[in-house]
């Protein structure tokens, strides 16, 4: 017989679930009314909970209740029948007759970690990043994507830390998530004011974090990276990710503002992870090699390739077959744009010399509309029809011509105050933070 649990009991005398922490945690919900959202799990968070972990734990709780019945119900039937249902009043009676089946790992903790990992790859596989951050849970990247995915909040990785480098995690950690994921993205979409990183809670959002601070941090599968004992190294790899995120999109002065919707989505509403890893490696590319100005200076160009040649980059992320891979060709054919927009000036032409040249395998496509037996829009063309009429209209940055961001907003004086400019109506424009800060001045 298959055992329903699989335990391993500590030297120290703590209980760790080896296999069936999920079933455990099924009848813990269901005995605590807790599904994300209960009691427990605001001490858990701090009582931050978000609306989308509210919603999926009221989902959870509607269907149990009417399919298995609250744990309260069972409790009322043992001692008022007639005020419940006939089927709880009778599995309520057989319910102390079942046992869990239990099965123990002998041995020291290597013994229990080795053989947590040989379960749990195989029947139903733990997720490739969940599994890479559990091998690798002392190390500062993954304490570092450990935090930013709840904001500092949740299970404290970095508990062992003083306490001082504790709140410098979560304070870091809570900045790079806002700026990641704020405003929340709602779709089908009806505004432009998305965020970077797409969903705050998604199936990508772990690998997503963990791949922008590994990208951050110039982070590769063969960088042997110690444990972090102090959280020295921790706090390291969240600052360098706050100045990369800054730099993206954020109000602090040294923020190019890139708009989601250009450099982050596809036309029709989607999240593009190579995209958004491409850009990342683009601009700390461009910070290190002093580029900055010279981004600023075509930067209308490279946001026309990347609305009408989106089809381009697809074709990069093909040709390599994974975000993770493709997203350094994504960043050269980005490198060179801009290379090529400054000695021609035409897009059409920098198009043309990089598939004749260094993109030689990419092929320009004649835009088709696709073919539907469908009556109704769905999502994606909902947000494809929005996103297109609300493009042309979108605020753009008087110094450089690119899209504004609402994240990315500053006022900046047409004449400088330097030059005797005041703060008149008539003297104001609106611009991207670099443009104000590190272009005009």
């Amino acid at each position: 017989m298959i055992p329903a649990i699989i335990l391993w009991r500590s030297s120290s005398g703590y209980l760790f679930v080896i296999d069936g922490s999920h079933r455990l945690s099924s009848l813990a919900a269901w005995v605590n009314d807790d599904y994300g959202d209960g009691k427990i799990s605001k001490m858990f968070y701090d009582g931050i909970i978000p609306d989308e972990q509210i919603k999926i734990a009221e989902k959870t709780r509607k269907l149990v209740n009417s399919i298995v019945g609250s744990y309260s119900d069972f409790e009322l039937a043992l001692t008022h029948p007639d005020k419940v249902r006939p089927d709880i009043v009778k599995n309520a009676k057989n319910l102390a007759a079942l046992a869990i089946q239990l099965q123990w790992v002998e041995g020291d903790a290597s013994k229990a970690e080795n053989s947590f990992f040989k379960i749990n790859q195989q029947a139903a596989p733990i997720n490739q990043t969940e599994l890479t951050l559990l091998k690798t849970r002392r190390k500062p990247n993954s304490i570092a994507a450990r935090a930013i995915i709840r904001s500092g909040k949740g299970h404290k990785y970095w508990s062992k830390f003083d306490e001082d480098k504790q709140l410098e995690i979560q304070r870091i950690a809570t900045e790079i998530n806002e700026i990641l994921f704020e405003p929340k993205l709602i779709t089908p979409i009806k505004t432009l004011d998305v965020p970077i990183g797409g969903k705050r809670y998604s199936a990508q959002t772990l690998p997503l974090i963990l791949d922008f601070v590994n990208i951050s941090n110039k982070i590769t599968q063969s960088t042997n990276l110690k444990d972090d004992i102090t959280g020295d190294e921790t706090i390291k790899f969240l600052k360098n990710t706050l100045k990369v995120a800054r730099l993206i999109n954020s109000n602090h002065p040294s923020s190019l503002g890139l708009h989601p919707i250009i450099y982050f989505y596809s036309k029709d509403g989607r999240h593009k992870p190579a995209l958004f890893y491409g850009v990342i490696k683009f601009v700390i590319d461009l910070k290190e090699r002093k580029k900055l100005k010279d981004f600023i200076q075509v930067r209308t160009g490279i946001e026309k390739i990347l609305w009408d040649y989106d089809y381009l980059i697809q074709q990069i992320n093909r040709k390599y077959r994974s975000a993770i891979r493709s997203y350094p060709y994504i960043s050269n054919f980005l490198f060179q744009a801009m290379s090529y927009l400054i000695k021609e000036g035409s897009v059409e032409k920098t198009i043309h010399m990089l598939i004749q040249t260094d993109f030689s395998y990419l092929m320009l496509e004649t835009p088709r509309q696709k073919q539907t037996d469908k009556k109704d829009f769905d999502n994606y063309k909902k947000s494809l029809v929005y996103i297109k009429e609300a493009i042309d209209n979108a605020p753009k940055c008087k110094i450089c011509g690119g899209l504004i961001h609402r994240n990315a907003i500053s006022i900046d004086h047409i004449q400088r105050k330097q030059d005797g400019g005041k703060a008149t109506i008539e003297n104001a424009q609106i611009t991207h933070p670099f443009c104000n800060t590190g272009v005009k001045n």
